[in-house]
């Protein structure tokens, strides 16, 4: 969008969240699926992370990779959801400029965190069934803990720059947002001055690193695939495919929709605003729900401690009873 000279720009105080357009006589029903979906994020992923702290032979690199996403699904989802909660059942949408800088922060560097760790998860499938007898020689825990501050910092160094440009836009109209959380194109879009920079780097970044993390996730797999099929024995290649299970599951909730969503966009109005607003708070419930209950079912260690877990607790209740 190109600057008017004749317009009054100025820096907001705040902005006002107003809600997924043509929603707005069922947003409190709205909210009680997102209400439920968060709590059960949150209670799933905060078992699995005392699961994996508390249970020293969960201490191994696939788990290790688990903890990192499963904080990542806790950010994304409480970065988001409580305000999304707060405007629904009570309408209170105003937001302030610096918080609304610092969400849209927090919810691009879970996003592009989240991508870096399911490349981690495959790489991490790849040497435990291509090399598994130099597998704990290469993904050692200083290893990892390398891995996890790269994903960490390629993340800061990512978002940084698109929080600064967001900062630095103009506005004249209005500081209505339509949407229920902060996000770059939203902003942009409510800017008067030029916003080329602001959509350039944010189609770069969404081919720098989600095009990228997808190739090296794909590349994983065809060695994985190729390693498989040269197994001898149909059991042992079953069982081999059964440990990738869960990560396919979680790749596909997660890939998918943000491709879409992002494009959809950034290049165009191919659907209505409200689908795309139901799109991308798909992002932010489903997959922090789900990657517990994915791993929980599918990982027979995981299951069992939290068998374990549940039944000291209802032990208990029951001998205070």
């Amino acid at each position: 969008m190109m600057p008017d000279d004749n317009q009054t720009y100025f820096a907001p105080v705040n902005f006002i969240l107003t809600g997924i357009k043509g929603t707005e006589e069922s947003n409190i029903w709205m909210a009680i699926p997102f209400c439920v979906m968060y709590i059960a994020a949150l209670f799933g992923n905060s078992l699995l992370l005392f699961i994996i702290g508390t249970e020293q032979s969960l201490h191994e690199p696939m788990y290790l990779f688990l903890s990192m996403l499963a904080t990542a699904d806790l950010l994304l989802s409480t970065t988001t959801v409580p305000k999304i909660l707060d405007l629904f059942w009570f309408r209170a949408g105003e937001i302030s400029f610096a918080a609304c800088l610092t969400q849209l922060f927090f919810v691009h560097f879970s996003f592009i965190a989240e991508s870096a760790i399911l490349v981690a998860m495959a790489f991490d499938r790849y040497v435990a069934i291509c090399n598994p007898l130099r597998y704990s020689t290469v993904l050692t825990k200083t290893v990892i803990g390398k891995m996890g501050l790269a994903i960490v910092t390629r993340s800061f160094c990512v978002v940084f720059p698109v929080v600064l440009l967001a900062k630095r836009l103009k506005f004249c109209r209005t500081n209505l947002l339509p949407h229920t959380f902060c996000e770059h194109n939203g902003i942009a879009r409510l800017a008067c001055d030029n916003t080329t920079a602001n959509t350039v780097l944010g189609i770069v970044m969404a081919m720098l690193v989600f095009l990228l993390d997808a190739a090296l996730i794909a590349m994983s797999y065809v060695l994985i695939l190729r390693a498989v099929f040269r197994l001898p024995s149909s059991n042992a290649r079953l069982k081999a495919l059964r440990t990738c299970g869960s990560h396919i599951s979680v790749i596909l909730m997660f890939y998918p929709p943000s491709f879409f969503s992002f494009f959809a966009y950034s290049l165009g109005h191919i659907l209505p605003g409200y689908v795309l607003n139901l799109l991308a708070h798909l992002h932010l419930l489903l997959p922090p729900m789900l990657n517990p209950i994915i791993y929980g079912v599918t990982t027979k260690a995981i299951l069992n401690r939290v068998i374990k877990v549940f039944y000291r607790c209802c032990s208990r209740s029951f001998l205070l009873c």
